[in-house]
């Protein structure tokens, strides 16, 4: 029981330390115009594109992070309150943010980009699926996440890792949710409901965030 206990609490802040860089929500509406002009039916099967690339990005970064702080010889305390400021800055980040959608990164400009019928097929993965929804802030969460979870005993290593894919499934599955049936949402949501549910996230996010950097504090001292 103890076990079960402590994977749902794993997956939960697995969940919403993605939850600020994702933002399937706020990311969903910055996809839209990419995908306005598909009906249901290509619409849904193109998110559905969407979610597996996401899904393959993470499950790429979780296999290989732990290991890459191994070879750069980074302490897992220190990667735990980096980590920890990293998620917390995100989180203050986004309480602080405008309500206006923007690109990660700085980075795509919707205007740029063409988005004829014929070549849909060429922006699921680029732009769309990297790095409009999971860009490099994404990466390093899950590099994070799956530093902070690994353990030398292989029960716990285990643990931490398929607490850490479920949530990633989740978030994938959440994008998909959010990206195909963005005109429902926008419409359910309006744009108070939309500024509570991000600030309220936000709090939530900056909350986990500092938890994992006393974690990381307490470990060095000790």
């Amino acid at each position: 029981m103890e076990e079960v206990t402590i994977f749902i609490h794993l997956v939960f802040v697995g969940f919403m330390s993605l939850f600020a860089p994702v933002n399937p929500i706020g990311t969903s509406i910055i996809v839209d115009p990419l995908l306005h002009g598909l009906d249901t039916k290509n619409r849904n099967l193109a998110v559905k594109k969407v979610a597996i690339y996401c899904f393959f990005i993470c499950f790429f970064t979780i296999l290989v992070g732990s290991w890459i702080f191994k070879l750069f010889g980074i302490s897992l305390p220190v990667v735990r309150v980096a980590g920890g400021a990293l998620i917390g800055k995100m989180g203050w980040d986004l309480l602080n943010r405008p309500d206006t959608p923007e690109t990660e990164d700085g980075g795509l400009k919707l205007d740029s980009v063409k988005n004829p019928m014929s070549s849909i097929k060429d922006i699921l993965f680029f732009p769309i699926s990297f790095p409009l929804t999971m860009g490099a802030g994404t990466i390093s969460i899950l590099l994070t996440l799956s530093a902070r979870g690994h353990d030398p005993i292989l029960k716990k290593y285990l643990l931490n890792l398929g607490a850490l894919l479920v949530s990633c499934v989740l978030m994938t599955i959440a994008v998909y949710i959010c990206y195909a049936k963005t005109p429902l949402v926008l419409q359910r949501l309006g744009k108070n409901g939309e500024k509570i549910v991000n600030r309220l996230s936000a709090f939530i996010v900056f909350c986990v965030g500092l938890q994992i950097f006393v974690d990381g504090i307490l470990t060095i001292f000790k």
